[in-house]
């Protein structure tokens, strides 16, 4: 079983960051009757992602300095930047862009900077899942 937490790490990030924001979030915009009602939600949703993202994020480090891991923390170890750069993302994304957000300061462009971080994050994560997924040399 340990060998396979990396993965459900790495999987639950990706899948829940695709699922808000590619998903959920344009839902909500599509769906409830202003744009500020789907602003304020997709704000808590984006919150509880960052909180998602760390949790994912620091259980993937823990596991790549744990040794009882074995294999599953070489796996991480292959991912490790990756994890790392997600996280600040993460951290920046929440506490840097996201009250300049909802702030309404200079909207279009920290929204264009929130989305790109949001997005890079995504690829992280995903890069993340597929080298831990990725067979061992031989």
């Amino acid at each position: 079983m340990n060998s396979r937490l990396p993965a459900l790490a790495a999987a639950f990030w990706w899948v829940s960051l695709s699922v808000i924001g590619f998903i959920v979030v344009p839902m909500l915009f599509q769906n409830l009757p202003t744009p500020a009602e789907a602003g304020r939600m997709a704000a808590r949703l984006f919150t509880a992602q960052t909180w998602v993202s760390i949790a994912c994020a620091v259980l993937l480090l823990g596991m790549s300095r744990a040794e009882q891991m074995g294999e599953a923390a070489k796996a991480v170890d292959r991912a490790i930047l990756f994890v790392i750069l997600g996280l600040l993302l993460a951290l920046v994304g929440e506490f840097g862009i996201s009250p300049r957000i909802v702030a309404r300061e200079n909207l279009k462009l920290w929204h264009a900077m929130g989305s790109g971080a949001y997005l890079a994050q995504w690829a992280c994560a995903g890069t993340v899942l597929w080298r831990v997924l990725r067979p061992r040399p031989a």
